[in-house]
């Protein structure tokens, strides 16, 4: 049996781009990765889904000498984007793009499992098609579900991701954190409307609401460490109805970004301080709702990642780019703080950025991301 040639891969891409689906809602998705999966040789094989996560598929490769269970992810949902890109094989589903590479992601994984199908590898591998990555934290989902016990307990676990500004087929990673760890932020503010010629009848929650926000673009300035980085960003915001009646609530919604959990803290912290502040100062009411979810920053392991990056720069067939922390957000930051791991890039040379209408992947990177996993896979159960 032959391992899938550069063609065929390209075209398990194509398919999956053109049948992009939402969080947990992955089912045309799980059926074709299955229908592909089963056409791998199945002598080392044994596949599990799960009637609590069901578009979830895990696939255990048993070792010939296993000591110790390797882990892979990949993501398989895509995101509520209008695809523009023009493709002969654009998606075929309304309003749903596979924006961020999550096809390449599943094709470059297949790659690596249909090698391993055939040439049976020394340690057990399991291999981790999750659903809901972008949103509905997929990867906390189905630790806290328990789907990873007894022999579907990886002892390590990696990932990649596609990185646009990368050469295709690069591969990039560094010591630390590669991505950072977010909170969702919801701030209600409550005051009482009026009538816009009597401000002094009510209070005015789009003056509070901008003051909240003012004071908030401080705590990266003058409360964070000026050489470690944060983000804090407010996309939007709700009040009123009409020009001439004064707002008696507003709604902000918002996002952090930290490179490690206890900055977050701290800047969850100072966004509860200055709401706090401003319902003294205004007279009001303000509810700062933060949720942290399932995106811890994604903190790869020092022992694990110096062996990676030391294997894809010993490699001569792999363009190794030392890269720099990114300020996304990741699931796999979840699963990466209950098991030790690395995640890396994959170059797909695009200019368009990702989560955009025409981000187009190179396709010449997923055969070079499968020889370069499969190499460090090979060089990883030998050590």
């Amino acid at each position: 049996m032959k391992t899938l040639s550069e063609k065929e891969l390209i075209q398990i891409r194509r398919h999956l781009h053109t049948i992009p689906e939402l969080a947990l809602h992955e089912h045309q998705t799980h059926d074709y990765l299955m229908k592909v999966i089963q056409s791998f040789d199945q002598s080392h094989l044994t596949i599990k889904t799960f009637q609590q996560l069901p578009t979830a598929i895990m696939v255990r490769v048993g070792g010939s000498n296993p000591k110790r269970t390797v882990g892979y992810r990949t993501d398989i949902d895509a995101l509520p984007v209008k695809e523009q890109t023009g493709l002969p094989f654009s998606s075929h589903h309304q309003n749903i793009m596979h924006a961020c590479g999550h096809d390449i992601h599943m094709t470059v994984a297949l790659g690596v499992l249909n090698y391993f199908s055939i040439y049976q590898p020394k340690d057990n591998l399991l291999f981790f098609f999750q659903p809901a990555e972008e949103s509905e934290y997929g990867g906390k989902r189905a630790y806290e579900m328990g789907l990873f016990h007894d022999e579907w307990k990886p002892d390590e676990f990696y990932a990649l991701h596609d990185n646009p500004n990368l050469p295709a087929g690069a591969i990039g990673c560094r010591m630390g954190t590669l991505f950072a760890g977010t909170t969702e932020v919801n701030v209600d503010l409550i005051g009482k409307s009026g009538h816009a010629a009597y401000p002094q009848d009510a209070n005015d929650m789009v003056v509070a609401a901008a003051e909240f926000i003012n004071q908030a673009q401080t705590i990266v300035s003058r409360s964070i460490n000026p050489i470690q980085s944060g983000v804090v960003t407010f996309g939007k915001m709700e009040a009123g109805t009409i020009r001439n009646v004064i707002a008696g609530k507003a709604r902000i919604e918002g996002t952090i970004r930290g490179l490690d959990q206890a900055m977050i803290k701290r800047i969850d912290q100072r966004l509860k301080d200055i709401g706090e502040g401003i319902a003294r100062s205004f007279n009001c009411q303000v509810n700062v709702g933060l949720n942290q979810g399932g995106y811890l920053p994604v903190q790869n392991n020092p022992k694990l990642t110096k062996f990676f990056i030391h294997h894809m720069q010993s490699d001569p067939a792999v363009n190794f780019i030392a890269t720099k922390p990114a300020m996304t957000g990741e699931d796999f930051g979840y699963l990466l703080s209950k098991f030790p791991g690395t995640m890396f890039w994959l170059g797909v040379n695009d200019t368009s950025p990702l989560h955009s209408a025409t981000f187009n992947p190179k396709e010449s990177a997923i055969q070079k991301g499968v020889n370069a996993i499969v190499g460090f896979m090979q060089d990883r159960m030998d050590h």
